[in-house]
């Protein structure tokens, strides 16, 4: 399962997955989706190693940007992977 985590501006869709692995190997998957005609443009990129696993349609500008974005919002995503997305972990602090 993928949980939403934010939409830029340009419709891509960001999304992860919960936590993988155990201990000092959990790793999360996030994802990178923009509609175009026909299909999606798509990337996906594992944290914390920053491997990318694919790319489809995106510019190395924008995989650059999008490093960039989760060197910032990996502790995020790493939380909310935990919780069982953005949402749940709002609903736990309440």
């Amino acid at each position: 399962m993928m949980y939403e985590y934010m939409e830029f501006a340009d419709q891509t869709l960001v999304t992860h997955s919960r936590v993988l692995g155990e201990g000092n190997s959990e790793t999360v998957q996030v994802h990178f989706e923009r509609p175009k005609m026909g299909g999606f443009d798509s990337a996906r990129c594992e944290l914390p190693s920053y491997r990318w696993l694919m790319c489809d349609g995106f510019t190395e500008q924008e995989t650059a940007y999008f490093t960039e974005f989760l060197h910032h919002n990996a502790h995020l995503l790493f939380r909310y992977a935990r919780a069982g997305g953005i949402l749940s972990s709002f609903e736990q602090k309440k």
